[in-house]
């Protein structure tokens, strides 16, 4: 780690601005990190060295001739889950093996017409189904936080873990991710990192790899609140080849930061306080709530009684839109092919070997929902729960709540091979995933650590299409906690 890729964004371009430095040689520093550390972390599945040269000597030649972009030279690692033209794409999944798209996600388009360069592909839960970063096809990702006194490997979380500990370990500037359930909050907040889920609509996800197309969205994992909303500025766009994403104008939100909260009711809501939820969680969000009152916001108590519905229901609906999704990769057209005697022993030896265990529990449990004398008991019953989910939000914000506040994870981070029952694993996302079912904007803030020196977040859930509320809050939020990094000994692991 170099003192160049300990900068933010917002100060990386500042001196790019200044010409303290050129884009090339931060670029540089970056892939000279990710040499060095990711064999340690397992964060990118590939590292794209000479298209990141390539951008960054644009990058000089913009900044030179006083045309600079929005994100000019700055260097970002993708997630697997984002096509990139000519670059692996395949979700970290076996069955997408060798592909490589001739075309670009809009996403990751946007960032680079901004002037963003891309260090690589991250890590990820096979088809982003993971709360731990262990069911990648390239291993799992380690989280380069350890317990205080401890050389003890912890997971980044998931399924966006690649993203958020190449963040958290500076081997780059930011990173994409994406959200179902929790994807980009929950790794989040157990490395250290900023992670916001915009509202479902505001970015494209033309050219990301489906898993369950009602609920992904995505959106960016960065070290401070202040860098998420000048990436969010360059993620966010309206497109004609994705018709769920909207047609609303996309604020500068940068502009949001620092801005006072004075008079704003922050909603506290009964129904997060669940049971065995550890006491150093119940700690941090009372003091999350202290900060933002002594800011001047006003707390209120409120109810979304639909809230313990929403993790069943979330595991019939995104399995049920998984089993659909999945369905395309059967060794025809392109990735991984096993032969057999005829076309229907081909398509189940190349989906046998191809898909990991997750997700074939996920396309199974999808398939059954989906099927003829259960769909009403399970999936359309699901989606009447979520319109309530989504009912309940609207009820609050037609009550005058600006925003809702509630811790984002209900532990620090675990060990891998830790958590072992499907269930136990499932209930890392139970305060994250009503977001993801009403469509709602949230993101993660670090706000303090465990007794083991671990990191806990706090999460801040707003209207539709009002991120920047969340980063004027999250900002007071950062302010009041302060920045938390990992130590470095996971270098030498």
């Amino acid at each position: 780690m170099t003192d160049l890729t300990k900068l933010t964004i917002a100060e990386a371009r500042d001196k790019l601005a200044a010409r303290e430095f050129t884009a090339s040689e931060l670029t540089e520093s970056y892939l000279g990190a990710i040499e060095a550390g990711n064999e340690a972390l397992n964060a990118y599945v590939a590292v794209t060295g000479d298209i990141a040269r390539e951008q960054a000597k644009a990058s000089d030649a913009k900044i030179a001739a006083g045309e600079a972009r929005p994100l000019e030279g700055i260097p970002l690692g993708i997630k697997d889950l984002y096509a990139t033209k000519g670059v692996h794409t395949q979700a970290c999944s076996h069955i997408l093996d060798g592909f490589k798209p001739e075309y670009e996600s809009t996403v990751t388009q946007n960032l680079f017409d901004d002037g963003a360069v891309m260090l690589g592909k991250l890590n990820m839960d096979e088809f982003a189904m993971g709360s731990s970063n262990e069911t990648s096809f390239y291993g799992n990702v380690v989280n380069p936080w350890r317990r205080n006194g401890s050389d003890t490997a912890l997971v980044p979380g998931g399924s966006s873990g690649g993203s958020a500990s190449a963040v958290a370990a500076h081997l780059c500037a930011a990173a994409t991710a994406s959200d179902t359930g929790g994807s980009i909050r929950q790794p989040a907040a157990l490395t250290g990192t900023v992670g916001t889920k915009p509202t479902y609509g505001r970015c494209s996800r033309w050219g990301m790899v489906a898993f369950a197309s009602s609920l992904d969205q995505a959106g960016p994992i960065g070290r401070t609140v202040r860098d998420n909303a000048i990436l969010l500025k360059s993620m966010a766009s309206v497109d004609a080849k994705d018709t769920t994403s909207v047609d609303a104008p996309v604020p500068d939100y940068e502009s949001f930061i620092g801005k006072s909260i004075k008079g704003m009711k922050i909603g506290i809501p009964r129904e997060y306080r669940m049971d065995g939820t550890p006491a150093v969680i119940e700690e941090l969000w009372q003091q999350g709530i202290a900060w933002l009152k002594d800011a001047g916001a006003e707390i209120v108590e409120i109810s979304l009684p639909h809230t313990k519905y929403a993790l069943p229901a979330y595991y019939i609906v995104a399995p049920a839109e998984a089993s659909s999704n999945l369905a395309r990769y059967d060794g025809v057209r392109y990735g991984l092919r096993v032969p057999g005697n005829d076309i229907v022993e081909m398509y189940e030896n190349t989906r046998a070997a191809g898909f990991g265990d997750e997700v074939k529990r996920r396309v199974m449990i999808g398939t059954y929902v989906l099927s003829a004398g259960y769909y009403d008991a399970y999936y359309l019953k699901a989606q009447k729960v979520r319109t309530l989910i989504k009912r309940d939000f609207d009820t609050v914000w037609a009550d005058g709540i600006d925003a809702i506040l509630t811790p984002t994870t209900p532990d620090a981070a675990f060990a891998p091979g830790e958590i072992t029952d499907p269930v136990t694993m499932y209930l890392n996302d139970v305060f994250t995933v009503t977001a993801n079912m009403a469509g709602v904007p949230g993101i993660s803030i670090p706000a303090g650590v465990n007794k083991d020196g671990l990191p806990l977040g706090l999460q801040l859930i707003g209207k539709p299409f009002d991120e920047g509320t969340l980063f004027q809050l999250g900002d007071v939020i950062e302010q009041a906690a302060g920045r938390f990094e990992p130590s470095t000994n996971w270098w030498s692991k």
